[in-house]
């Protein structure tokens, strides 16, 4: 485990999360919200916490706060939370946050995963996902620090498409992770806007998601952006959401190396800079590598096998950028690519638009 630049938390490295917001996980229903909903559960970052801030139902509170559990006949003894992940996968460890919940925590927490990659979406499918058989454990009943990042090891189950977090008795946890490998499903075909049409053909698709699969490994800087915010689904909604480096005042410039999550041959490369004005990079470039299984990072960023997909090429403030790569050497099969920034700057989104391998 190992902690972000920017950022405090611990977290699993090189791994996913997969229930986050960001990546289009959704609380679909619990048992009780009176004090705080179940959607600040995977909203990014930790949670705050806002001295004096009250609603008609008490203190407001950044996660998600049951009320006192006082069990009736018929009733459940313990409260839960049912989520559909934004990528299927198989979840290698939780992270169940009680940050700022002191006194009003859970004293323990147990989590369950379902593979219901076509159950229907909203939630007004809760019931029936909860009916459905296949539930399996992925953390039994564990027990729950208040204040703190609770990590827990899940359990090898397999892929999953939802999870169902069940607290004991009651209480308010802040955030909820679930880091893993994500399995894609190419056969689905993705739902492009009018602008990618017009550049990108039905047939490709994007090797560098991380709701494919893929992962960012290195990079020069992540000093404002995360790295993994530049393979996220859709566009960001403010210039947070993307890949952001520090002002260089040396020589050189900065780079990111993704792993596709398969290998294949790329078709055209898609580098935006949505919200980034004054900040965006001046000029970019694209290589691609094809990599053995299990090669490092430290192998990866020396390696003289990379060659050019994109040519150093001009950007512009708050724009997309299409680039098709030329048939020939550089358009074969792939398993890396390196997108260069000169000198440096913002990047919202990073999409490789290509054939899979079969």
């Amino acid at each position: 485990m190992s902690s972000t630049s920017n950022s405090s938390a611990a977290t699993f490295s090189g791994l996913v999360d997969l229930a986050a917001a960001g990546l289009g996980g959704q609380a679909l229903g619990d048992s009780d919200d009176f004090f705080a909903g179940a959607d600040n559960l995977l909203q990014a970052g930790r949670a705050i916490f806002v001295e004096g801030k009250f609603t008609d139902r008490g203190k407001w509170m950044d996660g998600w706060e049951s009320r006192r559990k006082r069990t009736s006949a018929g009733e459940t003894a313990h409260d839960w939370c049912v989520l559909a992940l934004g990528a299927p996968g198989e979840v290698v460890g939780f992270d169940i946050d009680t940050q700022h919940f002191v006194g009003n925590h859970p004293s323990f927490a147990s989590v369950d995963g379902l593979w219901a990659p076509d159950a229907a979406a909203g939630t007004a499918a809760v019931s029936a996902l909860l009916a459905r058989e296949g539930w399996v454990a992925l953390l039994e009943q564990s027990p729950l620090r208040p204040d703190a990042q609770n990590l827990f090891a899940a359990a090898p189950r397999g892929p999953v498409s939802h999870l169902r977090l069940n607290i004991f008795p009651d209480g308010g946890v802040a955030r909820f992770r679930a880091f893993g490998r994500v399995h894609p499903r190419w056969d689905a075909a993705p739902e492009l806007d009018e602008e990618t049409r017009v550049h990108v053909a039905p047939a490709l698709r994007d090797l560098a998601a991380l709701t494919n699969g893929g992962l960012t490994l290195a990079c020069s800087d992540a000093f404002f952006g995360p790295m993994n915010n530049l393979l996220l689904p859709g566009r960001p909604a403010d210039m947070g959401g993307g890949w952001e480096t520090r002002r260089r005042r040396g020589p050189g410039y900065d780079w990111i190396i993704v792993k596709l999550g398969a290998r294949g041959a790329p078709a055209v490369i898609e580098v935006d800079t949505r919200h980034f004005k004054g900040n965006f990079p001046d000029r970019c470039s694209l290589e691609g590598i094809d990599a053995p299984a299990g090669a490092r990072i430290t192998d990866l960023v020396g390696a003289e096998a990379w060659r050019q997909l994109v040519p150093e090429a001009k950007l512009r403030a708050d724009a997309r950028h299409f680039f098709s790569v030329v048939a020939g050497p550089a358009a074969s099969s792939i398993t890396h690519v390196r997108l260069n920034i000169f000198p440096d700057g913002g990047v919202a989104r990073l999409r490789v638009w290509g054939r899979r391998d079969v």
